[in-house]
């Protein structure tokens, strides 16, 4: 549950900063954490080692999430403030909180950007995620998306030879050349191949042998585990749409295109689009066009038995 993972996440850097000399507005948040943790958990209570008995704060155990989230983050934005630190409140694979943690979190992020409150909110996920949001909250619309695509050149050599080269290990230059290839730069992919090169390896001195070994346990891990986690969420007409569009590899498919290879109206597939998308199999680049979330799902699929 979103409540709790927050709330927990929450706890050891307020712990941190609770000290006998904390400011007002610090022993007021703390006060609202500790309310904001019986919403999720009655039977749980926090102790900072302070007696908040007398600081104002506290009213986030509503139970209604927007009303809660909004009291914590306003109140732990004015004690960062106070203590001349910022919050920041992080979200990975934010595409899959449902709808009213979504709708919360828009308007609190919302709210904060026009009152100026001391808090980031920085939301990761799959090329879904803005119409996701959007659809959440319309001026969603307006938040600053960046699009994080593969790494390239020097950065996709770096994020393998310099965490090694930390622990002495150093990448010969045609081992490094490989796993970037076939990697194609995506950056789960590089820590995967990476991973299973670094396991491979012998020496301190990681070969183009070592990675050969990588990149193929790297390739049967993302098969087993990664990719088949996605395809196995799809229904079997599902995965025909799928296959259709895997037709055209990783750079997207028309929608007419797929639906005329399956010998139907594209109308008819519009339930199999919405239900692929709202998996995050797929997402829409742009009108009438459908792509995979995912590079190298289309050869994955290629590889699955009919």
């Amino acid at each position: 549950m979103f409540s709790s993972l927050l709330g927990e996440a929450l706890h050891a850097p307020l712990a941190d900063l609770a000290r006998p000399s904390a400011g007002r507005r610090l022993l007021k948040a703390l006060k609202t954490a500790v309310s904001f943790k019986a919403s999720y958990d009655q039977s749980g209570t926090w102790n900072f080692g302070l007696d908040l008995t007398g600081a104002s704060g506290g009213g986030a155990d509503t139970g209604v999430l927007e009303t809660d989230l909004r009291k914590l983050v306003h109140d732990l934005a004015l004690a960062a403030e106070e203590e001349n630190v910022g919050l920041a409140i992080l979200i990975d694979e934010a595409q899959d909180l449902d709808q009213a943690e979504l709708v919360a979190l828009c308007a609190i992020a919302h709210a904060a950007a026009q009152d100026d409150w001391r808090v980031l909110f920085a939301f990761a996920g799959l090329p879904s995620l803005p119409r996701v949001l959007a659809e959440a909250k319309s001026y969603a619309e307006r938040f600053n998306y960046e699009k994080i695509e593969e790494l390239r050149g020097a950065v996709a050599s770096e994020a393998l030879t310099v965490p090694a080269g930390d622990d002495g290990v150093e990448w010969d230059d045609a081992a490094v050349a490989l796993i970037v290839d076939e990697s194609a730069g995506y950056p789960y992919f590089l820590q995967q191949f990476g991973q299973d090169t670094w396991n491979a390896a012998t020496g301190v001195n990681i070969t183009y042998d070592d990675a050969r070994v990588g990149a193929a346990n790297g390739r049967a891990a993302l098969d087993s585990g990664f990719f088949r986690a996605r395809w196995d969420r799809a229904t079997r007409a599902e995965q025909n749409y799928l296959r259709a569009m895997a037709e055209d590899g990783d750079k997207g498919s028309s929608s007419g295109e797929i639906a005329a290879r399956l010998g139907r109206g594209p109308a008819s597939f519009g339930p199999i689009r919405a239900n692929l998308i709202a998996k995050g199999l797929v997402y829409a680049p742009e009108h009438g066009v459908i792509a995979f979330t995912v590079p190298g799902m289309a050869a994955f699929i290629q590889r699955q038995p009919k």
